[in-house]
C-alpha cells in the first residue's frame, strides 16, 4: 500500500507563486510515475504534471500545456518526496491539486490520465486571487 500527503496549497495572488509538496510511504516507488492532478469545482479532475522513469537515475518529466514553463516539477526519491513549484500563477489555476502514483510503468499515451493512477493523495487547495 501508498500513502501520499500533500502540503503547501493556500491563498496567493495572481502572478505570485507556491510550491506543494508531496511525501510517499509504503511501497517503493522509485520505478513508478508519481506525479500531480488537480480539480477545479464543477471540473474533471486533469493532469498536471509528471514523472516518468527512464532507468538508472533519469525522470522525464511532463507537463499539461496550461503550465508547461511556469510550473516545475521535481523528485527526490531519497526523501520520498515529488514537489510542484509553481510560478506566475492566475486566477485559473485554482483548484484541489492531488498526489498521485501509479503501481505500473505507463506508455507515453497513458501517462496524463487520471485512470492510469493507482493512489492518491487527499489533496490541497489553491486559491489564485485576480
Amino acid at each position: 500500500q501508498v500513502q501520499l500527503v500533500e502540503s503547501g496549497g493556500g491563498l496567493v495572488q495572481a502572478g505570485g507563486s507556491l510550491r506543494l509538496s508531496c511525501t510517499s510511504s509504503g511501497r517503493t516507488l522509485t520505478e513508478y510515475p508519481l506525479g500531480w492532478f488537480r480539480q477545479a469545482p464543477g471540473q474533471e479532475r486533469e493532469f498536471v504534471a509528471t514523472t516518468r522513469y527512464m532507468g538508472g537515475y533519469a525522470y522525464n518529466k511532463y507537463y499539461s500545456d496550461s503550465v508547461k514553463g511556469r510550473f516545475t516539477i521535481t523528485r527526490d526519491n531519497a526523501k520520498n518526496t515529488v514537489s510542484l513549484q509553481m510560478n506566475s500563477l492566475k486566477p485559473e489555476d485554482t483548484a484541489v491539486y492531488y498526489c498521485a502514483a501509479s503501481s505500473s510503468r505507463l506508455i507515453m499515451s497513458t501517462i496524463s490520465k487520471t485512470r492510469s493512477y493507482d493512489y492518491w493523495g487527499q489533496g490541497t487547495q489553491v486559491t489564485v486571487s485576480s
